[in-house]
C-alpha cells in the first residue's frame, strides 16, 4: 500500500513539472509575440522641426522690375552728434532701396501658414537691435515669440525706441549714450512691428514676430534661405515696407532644397 501511495505521489509530481514547463513555454511565446509587435509598430512621432532627416530647405531670390523709387538724402542736422557719427556720408532711406543687381534687400520672407502643428523650441539667445550711426541695425529683423530682444545704443547720443505693435503691448523707452542694453519679449505673432525713434524721425526698423524659426531676411544679393523646414506644403510670404507683400505655395521635400522666387513691380 505504501508503494502504491508513493507511485501516485511520483505521478503527481511529474504532472506538476509538465504543467510548469507548459506555462513557462506559453509565457515565452506570448512575450516573443509582444516584442515582435512592439518592434514592428513603434509609437508614431509627431511631425516637427526636431525630427532628424525629416526637413528640407526653401531658397530663393526677391527680384525687382520697373522704376526704382527716388530716395532723398536724409538730413541729420538736428543732431550734430549724428552728423559726426556719419563723417559727412550721405544717408538715404532703407525703405524702397533696390540692390544694384535689381533685387530687393530688407525683405522679410517667412512661412505664413502650414506649420501650425509643428513645434519648435524658443531660442534662449537674444536677437540684437542696435542703434549705430543714428540708424537702426538691422533695418528688418525676425524673432520668435518669447525670444529675447536685446536693444543696444552704440552711439554717443540719446535714442528713443518706440515699438508700435498692435498684437502686443507697445513700449517706448529712451536709451542714453553708454547706457546698458535692455531686453524685451513679444507674447504674440505679429508681422510686422514698426519701430521709430522719437528723437530722430528718420530712424525706422521693422520686427517680424513669428511662432517658428522658418524665416529669413534678404541682404545685398536679394537672396534668402530658410533651413530646417519639415516636409509638407506651406504658404510663403515675402513682406516689403514699400512694395507690399507677395504669397506663394511651396511644397518642401525632406533632404531637398526647393527654390521659390518673388518678383515685385513698381512704376
Amino acid at each position: 500500500m505504501y508503494e502504491t501511495f508513493a507511485g501516485v505521489k511520483t505521478i503527481m509530481k511529474q504532472k506538476q513539472i509538465i504543467w510548469t514547463i507548459t506555462l513557462i513555454a506559453a509565457f515565452l511565446v506570448i512575450s516573443g509575440v509582444q516584442a515582435k509587435v512592439s518592434l514592428a509598430a513603434p509609437a508614431p512621432r509627431s511631425r516637427g522641426g526636431s525630427a532628424k532627416g525629416a526637413t528640407g530647405a526653401i531658397t530663393g531670390k526677391i527680384l525687382f522690375e520697373g522704376t526704382k523709387p527716388h530716395l532723398p538724402q536724409i538730413s541729420m542736422a538736428q543732431d550734430p552728434e549724428c552728423v559726426r557719427e556719419r563723417h559727412g556720408q550721405a544717408i538715404r532711406p532703407d525703405d524702397g532701396r533696390v540692390n544694384p543687381n535689381d533685387t530687393l534687400p530688407n525683405v522679410f520672407v517667412y512661412v505664413k501658414s502650414g506649420a501650425q502643428n509643428d513645434h519648435f523650441p524658443t531660442p534662449a539667445s537674444a536677437v540684437t537691435l542696435d542703434q549705430k550711426g543714428c540708424v537702426y541695425v538691422p533695418h528688418v529683423l525676425g524673432i520668435m515669440v518669447g525670444q529675447p530682444l536685446k536693444v543696444v545704443n552704440s552711439d554717443f547720443t540719446t535714442h528713443n525706441i518706440h515699438v508700435m505693435s498692435k498684437n502686443n503691448p507697445q513700449w517706448n523707452q529712451s536709451q542714453p549714450p553708454g547706457g546698458a542694453p535692455f531686453y524685451k519679449k513679444f507674447a504674440h505673432p505679429e508681422v510686422m512691428v514698426p519701430v521709430h525713434c522719437n528723437e530722430h524721425p528718420w530712424m525706422k526698423a521693422y520686427i517680424g514676430v513669428v511662432a517658428n524659426p522658418l524665416f529669413a531676411v534678404t541682404g545685398q544679393e536679394g537672396t534668402f534661405t530658410i533651413k530646417g523646414v519639415p516636409a509638407g506644403e506651406y504658404t510663403l510670404e515675402a513682406w516689403t515696407a514699400t512694395f507690399g507683400t507677395e504669397e506663394k505655395t511651396v511644397t518642401v521635400h525632406a533632404h531637398e532644397a526647393t527654390t521659390v522666387d518673388f518678383t515685385f513691380h513698381h512704376e
